[in-house]
């Protein structure tokens, strides 16, 4: 069978295969194929032929008296309920296996916003639209979200999992390949949907463990620092360039002359892009009075702050 030979390296209608989840997924996603694409076969089939066959030829023709028969009407009932029962079943076990984790998983929390991921570990480590672990380990997700649902998607390891605001859900997967995978938001949660997407890195268990202990931000600049940050928290809503996407373009923003909305006016200094990161609703301007945009109170360090003003003053 095709899904089973050549799925681990992807084919035609699937990504690579990447996690202990993939192969059973594709398993059942080729039986519901080939399922249907008998039962099309069969049904259209025999519609085009009893059509053709049974055709009117002349205008005194008469139907034909058609009695039932039980054995051929029980048939074609049972084998579709039988089917039915065995992809059930089927669907149930991956379903079942995929919401029980190993007790020795790795757990990492998963926080959506809009949008973004962040991805928090037990060491205190915390990562923003990508998140890395070992290969061949089981890695146990807690997800939560700070305003909305979202749901989070890797394609490569056929699992996906709503993330609601005000309860904690969760899934598991074991990496089994080495590579860096897409990561999706697949539940539609406002004007940047489309952009929040991560990439999960999974590496060898001794480069995992090296990359635990590495500060991220060791040798860069401020400016370096605030252009991570860019990329990883601000591209979804602002171009680097002075077009208006979501919330306005960073190009020319500093020490740009301000109108609020509240009739004054003011200086985009960096007090100004500060508070804006803090408490984006304090001070908005005219012409984005219906702009969204959610506090990274708590999220990001001064250091990561004073970075991302930085960089913004390099944006002249």
């Amino acid at each position: 069978m095709f899904w089973l030979n050549n799925a681990h390296a992807g084919n035609t209608f699937m990504p690579p295969q990447a996690s202990n989840f993939a192969e059973s997924v594709d398993s059942l996603y080729g039986f519901l194929w080939y399922a249907s694409l008998i039962s099309c076969i069969l049904v259209i089939g025999g519609f085009v032929y009893f059509a053709i066959k049974y055709k009117r030829k002349t205008e005194n023709d008469q139907t034909a008296y058609i009695a039932h028969n039980t054995t051929l009407e029980f048939l074609w009932s049972f084998i579709p309920f039988v089917v039915f029962l065995v992809v059930f079943a089927w669907g149930w076990k991956i379903f079942y296996d995929m919401k029980r984790a190993p007790e020795n998983a790795l757990e990492i929390h998963v926080v959506g916003q809009k949008w973004n991921w962040d991805f928090l570990y037990k060491s205190g480590k915390k990562q923003t639209s990508e998140f890395t672990v070992p290969v061949n380990t089981p890695i146990k997700l807690i997800m939560s979200s700070r305003d909305v649902l979202h749901s989070f998607y890797v394609p490569a390891f056929r699992i996906k999992q709503d993330v609601i605001p005000g309860r904690y859900t969760s899934l598991w997967f074991t990496a089994t390949k080495e590579g860096r995978f897409n990561v999706f938001c697949t539940e539609y949660c406002g004007t940047g949907h489309s952009s929040m997407l991560a990439h999960v890195n999974v590496v060898s268990m001794s480069e995992y463990e090296e990359w635990l202990a590495n500060d991220p931000y060791k040798g860069l600049s401020m400016v370096e620092v605030g252009q991570k940050i860019y990329q990883s928290r601000c591209i979804a809503c602002h171009n680097l360039t002075a077009e208006k996407k979501i919330g306005p373009g960073f190009k020319g923003l500093f020490a740009s002359n301000k109108t609020f909305t509240d009739g004054t006016t003011g200086v985009a200094n960096e007090a100004y892009i500060r508070e804006s990161i803090l408490m984006p609703n304090a001070k908005k301007s005219v012409g984005y009075e219906n702009a969204v945009m959610t506090s990274f109170q708590g999220q990001l360090s001064e250091d990561e702050i004073a970075g991302t003003v930085e960089f913004i003053k390099t944006l002249k």
